[in-house]
């Protein structure tokens, strides 16, 4: 069956469907020896189809990885301005994954990557509401604050679903929430008059961060791996 370029290069583990469109703009995808060009479509069972000269593969078996991401990285594959990034910090699988949702620069903790386009949807889809964990680290007054980040908020001119926050002591929370809005646990802690100093996130669905040191990956289990599609 024929489907657009972008989308088998990205289904095959080659790239993203965004690099793909610059492989193509840059000539580096040819179909039956002939250079392809932005938007044509190809039947890989039919078609001769190479990048950079190679034959492009069939989708590797699924693979899912967890990683504990420091601050200092970007959440994606490639960056323009030369940035590190998460990829750096997954080269050594040997299978091409991607993130599953956003930790910003700034924050650290789990950070699942995979090449399983339907659990990427399913768990990163808003309808699905999938539970994530904060510890985070705040400058302010924690005691006015806590009323607010439980109460009633809006972002972007949206109500937010409730979040789950408790004290931990001192000047640390533990803030679970239901949503993925740009930044969101830094921008409630914001309008509740809070800076937020560091922010960590320890769990995601049924999976939790737990030892595993900051900069390394492991894969997921078996068990783990049911437990999230079983969300």
């Amino acid at each position: 069956m024929e489907e657009r370029l972008q989308k088998l290069l990205s289904a095959a583990g080659v790239c993203s469907r965004r690099q793909a469109e610059r492989y193509l703009a840059a000539g580096r995808v040819t179909v039956n020896g002939q250079t392809a060009v932005l938007g044509q479509k190809a039947d890989p069972a039919r078609d001769k189809i190479l990048v950079d000269g190679a034959p492009l593969s069939g989708p590797g078996a699924p693979t899912y990885l967890m990683l504990h991401k420091p601050r200092g990285y970007i959440t994606t594959l490639s960056d323009e301005k030369d940035r590190p990034t998460v990829a750096d910090l997954v080269a050594d699988c040997p299978v091409r994954v991607w993130p599953v949702g956003r930790l910003d620069w700034d924050s650290e903790g789990l950070l699942l990557l995979t090449n399983d386009g339907a659990l990427t949807h399913r768990l990163t889809h808003p309808s699905h509401q999938v539970e994530k964990e904060y510890i985070v680290t705040v400058s302010g007054d924690v005691d006015a604050a806590l009323p607010i980040l439980e109460g009633p908020m809006e972002l972007d001119g949206q109500p937010l679903a409730p979040a789950q926050v408790r004290a931990l002591g001192g000047d640390r929370l533990c803030v679970i929430i239901r949503q993925g809005k740009n930044r969101q646990v830094r921008r409630m802690c914001a309008l509740a008059g809070l800076e937020v100093i560091r922010l960590k996130r320890v769990r995601e669905g049924p999976l939790s961060l737990g030892s595993l040191p900051r900069g390394r990956w492991r894969r997921l289990t078996a068990a783990e791996v049911s437990a999230l599609r079983d969300l």
